[in-house]
């Protein structure tokens, strides 16, 4: 399953068979909390089978959606160099089986083997770029392009969102906007035949407006 990882892909066999051996398979039900911010970070969790949903909260329990992630994505890599309390939460959306990998047995493999942690810190640099390049959009895009780009992140290689349905409010909470605002660019969008609502998955027909 490791291999199957974007963390791993470059990672020779010999060495995700000997961390395959200090992993452990969970299986968790919809709606439960995998973790919370402020947690102490101890393991790396690799998504096997299901979609999981990773958020934060302010201080008025205003709720904001930061990614969704489904199998073979995996979320925790941070705690992997630093070791520090996690910086969001992460809860279930659908029935789940989560591999766990400690802490200290990813270390332990870096310090015997130091081209592993070289391929490690370039994909976690990769992932660090992506979170930038997000910033951007936050930063840089109005309401309707940031619909667009969280669309568009949301989407497999065929262009397609799927179940899980993904709720004008789960949207709103991503892009830092109102759901009567995201229902009429979705609505906009629909006309103007960008998506297409399908049984049990948008389709993006064609590439999204940038700005209105």
């Amino acid at each position: 399953m490791l291999d199957n990882v974007c963390l791993f892909a470059d990672v020779p066999p010999q060495y995700l068979a000997e961390l395959e051996k200090l992993s452990s398979l969970r299986r968790y039900p919809k709606n439960v909390v995998l973790v919370t911010e402020g947690d102490e970070s101890t393991h790396l969790y690799i998504i096997r089978k299901g979609t999981v949903s990773a958020y934060l909260n302010n201080e008025d329990g205003r709720q904001v959606n930061l990614n969704y992630m489904h199998e073979g994505e995996y979320f925790g890599e941070l705690a992997l160099i630093d070791g520090k309390p996690r910086s969001a939460s992460v809860i279930t959306i659908t029935d789940c089986e989560i591999i766990l990998v400690s802490r200290a047995s990813v270390q332990d493999l870096m310090l015997k083997h130091p081209e592993f942690a070289l391929l490690l810190l370039t994909e976690l640099t990769r992932r660090v770029r992506d979170l930038t390049d997000s910033v951007k959009d936050m930063a840089l895009l109005d309401v309707y392009g940031r619909v667009s780009a969280a669309l568009e992140k949301l989407c497999d290689d065929n262009k397609r969102i799927h179940n899980p349905k993904v709720t004008h409010q789960d949207i709103a909470n991503m892009v830092g906007s109102s759901r009567e605002m995201v229902s009429r660019i979705m609505k906009q969008l629909l006309i103007g035949e960008y998506i297409e609502q399908c049984p049990g998955y948008i389709q993006i027909n064609k590439p999204l407006p940038r700005y209105w």
